[in-house]
């Protein structure tokens, strides 16, 4: 007897995990979340009638949406009891080659830690709509399939997050990828050498400094803001903290040029950088220290 049921459906989740978690995490700012979801929508999968199910991709897309639509209500007030500032977890990497076909699709589909950080002013429906639509090219009537609103109005909720976005964009960089990196360069040889005129040099005048040690690390409990308080900030973290067995090194976060600090003796990373850049100069820097946001993080193998 032939198997009326579509030959990739048993394989289908399997087969867009990768995406489908791609699209969780960029909407909920957190691996561990996005997990959680991608678990719930396996057991959806599993007890669905995929023989009704015509495009298992644009069907599961739905289903992550709608549950991390749901989640981020929750989300939103776990987070304004945080500790200090919240900031979404970094995705960290090491660029020691090119890239391969794989990591060049994550890259196109990267969404900066700054961006990230922007779009937790968002509603849960906006930040659906903009992500589905302007990151993963997702139509806006399976949008609003996703999120039980007409096409119209969903293609105004993508509208109206784009232009909040756009009004937070000196918070998001709009460096190209060269300028952006020797902005990071300069930041990591002036903290190296705990240099407060060479960070004065690459900060912005407005700069603002995030951190999120979520009460388990001392971090700023709040922004801060301008150069001088930056610059004096990050030299005395490097004088306080920066032994000769800590050290600080490029990374890509984000799919952008960061920054993280770690144990030369067992790679084992205590922070990331993250930063947005605007004409040459640093205009946000985003700093990760809660472990727990770490803990995914793979360790330093060379200098």
């Amino acid at each position: 007897m032939i198997d009326e049921q579509p030959p990739t459906a048993p394989d289908a989740f399997e087969a867009n995990r990768r995406y489908l978690g791609s699209v969780a995490y960029r909407l909920l700012g957190s691996f561990t979340d996005a997990e959680d979801v991608l678990q719930d929508a396996w057991l959806r999968w599993q007890a669905t009638d995929r023989t009704a199910v015509a495009d298992p991709r644009a069907y599961l897309t739905t289903v992550v949406t709608r549950l991390c639509y749901d989640q981020l209500g929750s989300a939103r007030a776990r987070r304004e009891a945080y500790y200090g500032e919240w900031l979404p977890e970094p995705a960290v990497s090491y660029a020691d080659g090119p890239d391969t076909p794989a990591e060049l699709a994550e890259r196109s589909e990267s969404v900066s830690l700054a961006l990230l950080a922007v779009l937790e002013q968002l509603s849960p429906a906006e930040r659906a709509a903009f992500v589905l639509h302007d990151v993963f090219a997702v139509g806006f009537e399976d949008i609003a399939a996703s999120l039980d609103r007409t096409p119209d109005a969903t293609r105004q909720l993508a509208s109206r997050a784009r232009r909040r976005v756009k009004d937070g964009s000196r918070h998001t960089g709009s460096a190209d990828p060269a300028e952006h990196r020797r902005a990071v360069e300069a930041f990591a040889s002036a903290t190296a050498r705990g240099d407060i005129l060479g960070l004065m040099e690459v900060l912005d005048p407005d700069v603002v400094w995030h951190a999120d040690g979520g009460g388990i690390v001392r971090a700023a409990a709040r922004p801060v803001h301008g150069a001088d308080k930056v610059a004096r900030l990050v030299a005395g973290l490097v004088a306080k903290w920066f032994t000769p067995d800590v050290a600080i090194g490029p990374a890509v976060v984000n799919g952008e040029p960061g920054l993280v600090w770690y144990e030369r003796t067992t790679g084992a990373v205590g922070g990331v950088l993250a930063f947005a850049v605007v004409d040459g100069r640093i205009t946000d820097a985003y700093v990760v220290v809660n472990p727990e946001k770490l803990g995914r993080i793979s360790p330093v193998t060379a200098p």
